[in-house]
């Protein structure tokens, strides 16, 4: 608060013409003569103009301390968040797609069909993924999400021909593979703890959108959250949840579910997200952002060349 007493605003708004009447009287003694009787014109001139750049200076100077204080404070809610690692490549976006990578060598021609991805034997994907892991850094768990996603779309939505790379870097962005916050990524795909992201109440630089889920997915009956590994606002899971293991339900902290139901939102509308137009406007979907693409398109182009490397190998 300004040593005035005035409200930022009302010192901002006042009108130096009131500051001269004003100011002078409370600082002239009244059993004094008036400076500018002993000075003359040109002294009270001065008197007056000083006391309205001082007026000016401290409502300046008010406005700057609200100013300061309205900023967001760094906390590990507003600054660890994945995507801030992640570098944005310097590419034209619907200029190109990423490299596309097959999944397992090429499972569709070998008859392997999507299925629940589960540990142990006789998942054809288990061999693939440990593969793609050693040489890419996401863990095996998260690759078989993102190719069970990618084979189970060949079969509902042929013509999206999306790649388990975009679906990866997207995941490495939104929740590091669903390791946000020190979560390790557990055999059933469920973190070791809830992935939720900051409330959406907003926040300096933090979108408004109110509760629609009752808080029954981020435990907010008051604002949404973005939710699980691929970080899904609660109304637009609703509309798209898929299941993806094969247990019977969609839940958006299990990486299954999390990678099918972002690959049929990207797919939504006919949308070939190999080409570069349709791949650009799937991710301008998922995040209304070209730095973010960006991001995207670097990740998912290094892991599909990594994978290739490794299946030429």
């Amino acid at each position: 608060m300004p040593a005035t007493g005035q409200t930022p605003d009302t010192a901002q708004d006042a009108d130096p013409a009131q500051a001269e009447a004003v100011v002078p009287a409370a600082v002239v003694s009244p059993a004094e003569p008036s400076p500018a009787r002993k000075r003359g014109p040109g002294a009270a001139l001065a008197v007056r103009l000083a006391v309205v750049v001082a007026v000016l200076a401290v409502a300046g100077g008010g406005i700057w301390i609200v100013t300061r204080a309205a900023a967001p404070t760094a906390s590990p809610t507003t600054t660890d968040i994945p995507a801030l690692s992640v570098k944005a490549v310097d590419v034209r976006p619907g200029s190109v797609a990423p490299v596309k990578a097959i999944v397992a060598g090429n499972a569709t021609d070998q008859g392997t069909a999507p299925q629940a991805a589960h540990s142990g034997g006789g998942d054809p994907l288990e061999g693939w993924a440990a593969k793609v892991a050693t040489v890419t850094g996401i863990p095996a768990r998260a690759v078989r999400a993102y190719g069970n996603a990618e084979l189970a779309m060949r079969q509902a939505d042929a013509g999206c021909r999306i790649s388990w790379a975009t679906l990866a870097g997207i995941g490495r962005i939104e929740s590091n593979h669903g390791q946000y916050g020190g979560a390790v990524l557990q055999p059933d795909g469920r973190p070791s703890k809830p992935i939720i992201g900051v409330p959406l109440d907003g926040s300096p630089g933090v979108r408004a959108i109110g509760d629609t889920d009752g808080g029954q997915l981020d435990g907010d009956p008051y604002a949404d959250h973005a939710v699980g590994p691929m970080q899904f606002i609660p109304s637009t899971w609703r509309k798209w949840a898929a299941d993806g293991n094969g247990d019977g339900l969609a839940d958006p902290q299990q990486i299954d579910d999390a990678a099918l139901t972002a690959a049929r939102y990207l797919c939504a509308g006919g949308r070939d997200m190999s080409s570069p137009s349709g791949w650009w406007a799937g991710i301008l979907s998922y995040n209304n952002s070209t730095e973010y693409a960006q991001k995207v398109f670097g990740l998912a182009d290094g892991y599909a060349k990594s994978a290739q490397k490794v299946q030429a190998g």
